[in-house]
């Protein structure tokens, strides 16, 4: 369940009240006249189904109550409540397929802007990469994948393209864009002083890496791991089950094929360097793929959950 606090203007109040009314799945309909000081107005709360939530979100903005008065959402771990558990059995479909797309463009625009973190994470994932390339160890390789934050623009620009949001693509697109380079950058002056100081070597690098040696061979099956680890981060991300997300971000070399590109590159090994930067651009291009199909496969799905119940009532 959801529990929904808006503060609305008085004299909207009552199509608001009414609006909660008639949407399937929610209860515990409260209202407080004249509560609200900034902005002045009433305060209306009730607990709506998280899969009814969308619905009744995407009600109340076209009432402009986004605009005029205030919208606040949260989720409710614990609900003893028969009327709740009756809002639920109504409403449409299941709460863990529900998608909240405002949550969701909130979130990505969050995990997709460019910040000093975002480039310390995706710095910091592709140096561990690049030491996990250099002794052929895949656990840092693995470790490497799970601190990456890049997940976050990718679903940026997949939201972007369902929902139509240029300014969140092109945010999402220079995170991505700025991130990589930096840390491709960077990671290129710390491998050159790490084999300053002996501990990096061309030897190293060129020698047979069995363990890591994959992230310089792109194939189809690198493509088809995208496809399938952007559909499930997508799923992890609109879902309420987000546990996903973790294995999806070790299952994707993305990190470990800029790091490797980045040490090929200083030590002149343009072959390798080339084909890790392959495997890099043939992994975003199915992430991206895959996630927008997923969201477009899950708004088609409550578009057609939704019209299924109006044709029941």
């Amino acid at each position: 369940m959801l529990h929904l606090r808006l503060i609305t203007p008085s004299d909207k109040t009552g199509e608001v009240v009414r609006l909660i009314e008639k949407t399937v799945g929610t209860t515990h309909l409260a209202v407080v006249p004249g509560a609200a000081r900034n902005p002045v107005g009433d305060i209306v709360m009730c607990d709506v189904a998280r899969e009814a939530g969308d619905e009744l979100l995407t009600g109340l903005q076209r009432l402009g109550i986004d605009a005029t008065g205030s919208i606040a959402v949260e989720n409710i771990d614990l609900s003893l409540s028969k009327r709740a558990d009756k809002a639920e059995a109504e409403a449409p479909g299941e709460g863990a397929d529900a998608v909240l797309w405002e949550h969701l463009t909130e979130a990505t625009h969050e995990e997709s802007t460019l910040s000093v973190t975002y480039v310390a994470f995706i710095t910091l994932a592709t140096m561990i990469a690049a030491c996990g390339v250099v002794l052929d160890n895949a656990i840092l390789i693995v470790g490497a994948m799970a601190v990456g934050p890049e997940f976050g623009p990718l679903a940026g620009i997949c939201t972007a393209v369902v929902r139509r949001a240029p300014r969140l693509a092109l945010r999402s697109l220079v995170a991505l864009l700025v991130g990589f380079a930096a840390a491709m950058v960077l990671t290129s002056a710390f491998s050159l002083f790490m084999d300053a100081v002996g501990l990096f070597s061309k030897a190293q690098l060129e020698a047979d890496r069995p363990n890591t040696g994959f992230i310089y061979a792109p194939d189809w099956f690198s493509f088809v791991v995208a496809v399938l680890a952007g559909a499930a981060g997508t799923l992890s991300l609109t879902s309420a089950k987000s546990g996903a997300l973790v294995g999806v971000a070790i299952s994707v070399t993305t990190v470990p094929a800029a790091a490797n590109a980045a040490v090929a590159l200083i030590y002149g090994d343009d072959n390798q360097a080339a084909r890790s930067s392959e495997q890099l651009l043939l992994n975003l291009l199915g992430i991206v793929i895959a996630g927008t199909l997923t969201l477009l496969a899950q708004r088609g799905f409550w578009a057609w959950q939704r019209e299924r119940t109006r044709a029941a009532d």
